[in-house]
This record gives structure tokens, C-alpha cells and sequence, in this order.
């Protein structure tokens, strides 16, 4: 997806959608390959970015000469960032086309959302060459960065890019000269093109992004927007439970009972740790492992049976007390 033509397919592509009455049943292999990629369930942090973006979006629609206010999303590992990012930009995408449609007969020339990666040990020019490669525009070896940032400034501008997604940023170190430069990188190309531009990464707020002069800059032109593990309960509501239940809704198994799910939520949450990107996987895990052994339905003992990644299996492991130490 770090290319247009990627973006754009996976913009357009129908979203996978849960089975309905009286459809035909599909068969093993559809619904295998269904629960490898599952549907994606509306979130509390994807309503929230949502929002958020589009609101900025307007409000730096007519901002010309300095940067327009951005986005940070945080939040550790497993807490469904890359989904709320890519759900958002997805939703930018289809209501900008929807309002914007290609001429008959020719492609569409206008690109409003561009999604990029910071790459590992990120300089200056391999950024300014991530954003480049993500339109197609030509770069050799020759070419300097401040020669590469002109080009994808041009280029973007003319495309009508409108949001910029920026993933992993939390590599970013602006401690280290390269670090810094890619910072400054950032920080001009935010002020050249004329889009909303929204960060995702690991608990960004911690790490040395925040720090120093850039990252005061930063810290004073991007909004924060935690996404973080759903708690059991907020209030009267149970989000993690109400989770549990939209993704149950959506399985495409023969045998299992509605409702089996949701009434370990006490299980799962603390299994998991409330993490999105855990549940999703143990369900959807589930839900193989019960078609190839033919149960068809998912239990409790099928459930512990699972292994998880293991930042999961870490938080749910119990804490051993350490006994006194004695003079």
C-alpha cells in the first residue's frame, strides 16, 4: 500500500463483509480465507481519528505559508493504530472520488490520500525517496535530497494530495544527526504541501520525538490521540465486551452458539490484555483452527488452546509473588 497503485486497490477493493441470511454457503476454502483477513470492527479510536481528521482537514483546507495542524495516533503495540490509519484513509479516499469523479472513460488523475512507512534508521533523502516512490516519481542516484524534496513537492501539489498517513514514525530519532534532518524533513514538507498530515506510531509521547526544539515543534502543532487497549469496562458500557460480540457477529462458522463469545469476555480481555490487535488475531485463529478440525464453533478450551503473540501471553501471565527476604 506504500504505493499508489496499491493504495488505490486496496481503497477500492469492497471491504470483506459477515455472512447473511440466505446467502449461499460458502465453501472451506472461501471462509478460511475470510478469517485470515476478517472484516474490520468499527472502533471507538477509529471513530475518534475519523473526526479528528476531518475537522483538520477543513480547518487547513485555506492555510497558506506555515504548517497545518496534524495528528499524532499512540498507543502500544497490538492496540489497532495501523487499522484506525489505514480505516480513516480509506474513508478519505472513497468520499473524495465519491464527490470527485474521473472523467468517462479515463482514470482517475487525482490522488487524495498518500501512505507511507518510515523506514528503518530513517536519513533525510530515504524519506524524501519513501514519499517519492509512493507517486512513482523518478530518482537516481545523483539527485539531491533537496533536489527529490522539490520534485515530490511539485508532484504532490499537482496530484491534489489532501491527506498524508505516516506510519512507524516512533523510528524517527531527532537525537542523532540523521534522525534530526529526517525531522526537518518532515517539518518542510508539512509546510509545502498542502495536506493534513497524520502520524501513527509507538508510544510516540515517549520516545525522543517529543523532545528538544523539533520536538516542541511538534508537540505544538500535532494533536495526540491515544490508542490504547479498550478497557473492560467505561461506565455503564463495556466496550471490550461490545467488541467481542461485533466480531462474534461476524464469524462464518457452522456450529457455533451467538452469544458463547461474548460471556468470556473476562477471560478474554484479560488474555489478551485488552488489545485489539491480540483479540482479532485469537478469534480469527480460532475460527481457522475450528473449520480444518471440523468443530466449527470456538470454546473456551479451544480459545486457551491458542498461542499468542507474545506481548499477550506476557501481560496474561500470572504475577508469582516474591517471597520476603529474611536478615
Amino acid at each position: 500500500m506504500t504505493t499508489w497503485q496499491g493504495w488505490q486497490h486496496f481503497a477500492t477493493t469492497p471491504p470483506l463483509t459477515p455472512p447473511q441470511p440466505g446467502d449461499t454457503p460458502r465453501g472451506t476454502e472461501e471462509r478460511l480465507a475470510y478469517h485470515s483477513a476478517f472484516v474490520t470492527v468499527r472502533t471507538p479510536a477509529i471513530n475518534t481519528l475519523a473526526t479528528q481528521v476531518r475537522t483538520l482537514m477543513l480547518l487547513g483546507r485555506h492555510q497558506q505559508n506555515t504548517a497545518r495542524p496534524s495528528l499524532i495516533v499512540t498507543g502500544p503495540a497490538a492496540a489497532g493504530k495501523t487499522t484506525a490509519l489505514l480505516e480513516v484513509g480509506r474513508t478519505c479516499h472513497l468520499a473524495h472520488t465519491r464527490k470527485n469523479p474521473a472523467p468517462p472513460g479515463r482514470a482517475h488523475e487525482q490522488v487524495p490520500v498518500a501512505y507511507l512507512l518510515v523506514p528503518p534508521g530513517a536519513t533525510a533523502k530515504t524519506l524524501a525517496i519513501e514519499f517519492a516512490r509512493y507517486l512513482g516519481i523518478p530518482v537516481t542516484n545523483r539527485m539531491t535530497q533537496a533536489q527529490i524534496t522539490s520534485a515530490v513537492c511539485h508532484t504532490y501539489t499537482q496530484a491534489g494530495v489532501r491527506l498524508v498517513l505516516i506510519d512507524e514514525i516512533h523510528r524517527l530519532n531527532p537525537r542523532t544527526t540523521t534522525g534530526a534532518e529526517a525531522a526537518d524533513l518532515l517539518k518542510d514538507l508539512t509546510e509545502r504541501i498542502k495536506a493534513t498530515f497524520v502520524y501513527s506510531g509507538i508510544d510516540v509521547a515517549a520516545t525522543p520525538l517529543f523532545s528538544g526544539i523539533r520536538g516542541a515543534q511538534l508537540a505544538g502543532r500535532a494533536s495526540l490521540i491515544t490508542c490504547g487497549p479498550l478497557p473492560a469496562r467505561h461506565g455503564i458500557r463495556r466496550p471490550f465486551t461490545d467488541l467481542i460480540t461485533d466480531m462474534e457477529t461476524a464469524l462464518d462458522l457452522t456450529q457455533h452458539t451467538p452469544g458463547s463469545l461474548p460471556r468470556h469476555a473476562t477471560y478474554l480481555h484479560q488474555r489478551t490484555a485488552g488489545r485489539i490487535g491480540s483479540l482479532a488475531r485469537l478469534i480469527r485463529q480460532a475460527a481457522i483452527t475450528a473449520i480444518c478440525d471440523g468443530t466449527e464453533r470456538i470454546t473456551k478450551k479451544s480459545l486457551e488452546a491458542i498461542r499468542l503473540d507474545h506481548l499477550a501471553e506476557e501481560a496474561s501471565r500470572p504475577r508469582t509473588r516474591q517471597p520476603a527476604r529474611t536478615a
